[in-house]
């Protein structure tokens, strides 16, 4: 991938999810997702009531994800992205496998085993090549020295949920 030609922002969605690259209207929602991803949650397999109880889920972790890359960032001198779409669609994919899997397991990989990683830990935000040596291989967490860094250590909810909206949902 030396030359993708895709913004980050997409292509990150698209790690997460292939139906980020769908219209809106056109990406699955609730029930419609295959029955194996539904089978992840217990929860989904019924339907309905479900949904909001996934939705629910899926907003607690959002909001614990962003307070802790929030904190994170803070503690550790590192600022988020230049471009505030990068660390929020992060934010989300950690948010999401928080909910599905039981841990934030970077959503910037690809895993043949996504469960077994995050029981394993080492790519669990923040990962080992982070807590070690400061070296973020989403962009969530940039040092001064990085290209990319923007001012910022803060993001809120508000700002995570306005710049991944669009975005498909692996729930």
């Amino acid at each position: 991938l030396t030359e993708c030609r895709m913004p980050a922002p997409l292509l990150l969605a698209a790690l997460l999810s292939p139906a980020a690259l769908l219209p809106r209207a056109a990406a699955p929602a609730g029930n419609a997702l295959p029955a194996q991803r539904r089978a992840r949650l217990p929860s989904m397999a019924a339907g309905g009531a479900a949904d909001a109880a996934d939705d629910e889920k899926l907003a607690k972790a959002l909001k614990a994800m962003t307070g802790f890359a929030n904190s994170y960032c803070k503690n550790t001198g590192t600022t988020y992205c230049s471009d505030p779409s990068i660390p929020a669609v992060v934010i989300k994919g950690l948010a999401e496998h928080k909910v599905v899997l039981g841990a934030p397991l970077c959503p910037c990989r690809h895993y043949e085993d996504k469960a077994a990683e995050a029981k394993d830990g080492y790519w669990n935000c923040p990962c080992v090549p982070m807590r070690e040596r400061h070296e973020c291989h989403c962009m969530l967490f940039l040092t001064e020295e990085n290209e990319f860094a923007g001012d910022s250590q803060k993001l809120s909810v508000e700002e995570v949920e306005s710049h991944t909206e669009s975005m498909g949902s692996v729930l």
